[in-house]
């Protein structure tokens, strides 16, 4: 790429594809860098999820999700935010990863490497970061972690029948885990540290796993954590610290994910005490110019910030820009 461009938005998901509509209607020229396929996380949800909300807190730019159900799923928000991308021309890299980002005179520029690793530079007056966080999770640091039979992320339950699968975590995914996995045949056994499940699983999903364990169709080990993980075995390790030997061909370790802003370390970009690098009302960091919007620049409050308020940082962020660019040119003229 070459030549100097307004902004340079980082991620391709809802948030960013929200920024990046918000450009081309203000008038200001852009690229959105996407290290995968657009809207990358939702594409890594389960196979069969369902959101937690209806369909027009998904919508940007004003283009209304049609499902024929009350709340989208997985497969109409790719269809949905693939169509979007597609009529609105979106300027999108995919399969471009941003390395770095470095401070320049005119901006910033932004290092990247291709798919197939031919590197290449970007220059900017402007970026915006809306990475997400969903693509790194949070890893035990535990022997086994990195073997064959374990994932942090789930898809679906059809090659776990019959198999004795380990569930780590006690939120959100790890609820919507086990319980799918118990319906698709599976032999499930959850492993919490804490005394309880997450007050934060959603209202309709809780009571159903907490009678699920109730009733044994799915075991659960409380104020316990999984120390190793073997071909064909978990060692859980007890509140008293004894352990025993759980037998698990699977092990979906779902703890949670913070996001990765490694690219941005050349900057020392300051944060709130919540790991928070939000600066101002418009969403920019404390290096003027550089934007994060959506969860991406709330790693200590991820559970608090979604697509649905997210839209309205990227949205935010370019109003804020527009009027940067504009002072700047009246001062120049």
């Amino acid at each position: 790429m070459s030549g100097l461009i307004d902004v340079a938005i980082v991620g391709a998901g809802p948030v960013g594809l929200a920024a990046a509509i918000a450009c081309k209607r203000a008038g200001l020229s852009y690229v959105v860098l996407e290290k995968g396929c657009v809207v990358n996380a939702i594409f890594e949800y389960p196979t069969y999820m369902t959101f937690f909300t209806t369909a027009p807190e998904l919508e940007i730019g004003n283009h209304p999700m049609v499902t024929g159900h009350d709340k989208p799923d997985r497969r109409d928000a790719l269809m949905y935010y693939r169509l979007v991308t597609q009529r609105e021309e979106l300027n999108v890299e995919q399969y471009t990863t941003v390395t770095e980002i470095h401070a320049a005179p005119a901006g910033f520029t932004l290092e990247i490497e291709a798919r197939d690793g031919t590197p290449g530079v970007v220059e900017a007056r402007r970026v915006i970061v809306a990475t997400g966080y969903y693509d790194n999770p949070l890893h035990l640091g535990i022997p086994g972690e990195d073997g064959d039979n374990v994932s942090h992320y789930y898809t679906e339950a059809h090659p776990f029948m019959g198999l004795n699968v380990t569930v780590i975590g006690a939120g959100n995914s790890a609820a919507d885990a086990a319980l799918d996995l118990w319906r698709g045949g599976a032999k499930v056994t959850m492993v919490v540290r804490a005394p309880e499940l997450k007050s934060t699983i959603k209202y309709w999903v809780r009571p159903d796993l907490e009678n699920r364990i109730k009733e044994g169709s799915i075991a659960a080990h409380f104020n316990s954590r999984v120390v190793e993980i073997l071909p064909d075995m978990a060692r859980i390790e007890r509140a008293d610290g004894s352990t025993f030997e759980l037998p698990t061909h699977f092990t979906f370790a779902l703890t949670g994910y913070r996001p990765d802003l490694s690219f941005l370390d050349g900057l020392n970009l300051a944060q709130h005490p919540d790991a928070c690098l939000v600066m101002s009302d418009a969403y920019e960091s404390s290096t003027p110019g550089l934007f994060v919007v959506g969860s991406a620049g709330f790693a200590g409050k991820t559970n608090q910030v979604f697509i649905e308020n997210g839209r309205h940082h990227a949205v935010a962020a370019v109003a804020e820009i527009g009027r940067q660019l504009e002072n700047s040119a009246l001062v120049t003229r």
